[in-house]
């Protein structure tokens, strides 16, 4: 199966929207399509992410992951905080989540980031085991918090 990886325009809101959607639900949020083609509508327009996609030879998308520019206090250094990664679930078995991880790193040492930081659930065991195999280390040093909802 050909699979091209590109960076989203604007054009593709509608194609990423669905596939943000899906992986809103993936973490136990209802649905939301509008939500989510505003949401990354702004992040596109504004230029606020990275947002790089799948895409297949009939032009549907197969995934996308996005990417936050932000810094590491610690390092002094620039960083992308890697926050979305989603695969169609029929699709999870032909290596879309690995490239889509390895074009990640190429964007980010291309961007001139000294790394790139993701989290994700405890229970997502098939993920880690991704990102392991691609040489991701676990953080054992520091826990992540979260303010309560406002």
């Amino acid at each position: 199966m050909h699979i091209t990886l590109r960076e989203a325009k604007c054009t593709d809101v509608e194609s990423v929207a669905v596939l943000f959607d899906q992986y809103r639900q993936f973490y136990a949020q209802a649905p939301a399509p509008a939500l989510a083609r505003q949401f990354i509508g702004d992040r596109l327009r504004q230029q606020q992410s990275v947002i790089l996609v799948a895409e297949l030879a009939d032009g549907a998308l197969a995934g996308f992951c996005q990417l936050y520019p932000t810094f590491c206090s610690v390092e002094a250094q620039p960083i992308y905080a890697l926050y979305d990664l989603f695969v169609r679930p029929e699709l999870r078995k032909l290596a879309v989540g690995r490239r889509l991880l390895q074009a990640a790193e190429a964007r980010a040492a291309a961007d001139g980031k000294a790394r790139m930081d993701l989290t994700t659930a405890r229970t997502n065991v098939v993920a880690q085991s991704l990102y392991e195999s691609l040489g991701w280390v676990r953080d054992e040093v520091f826990l992540g918090y979260m303010s309560p909802p406002q």
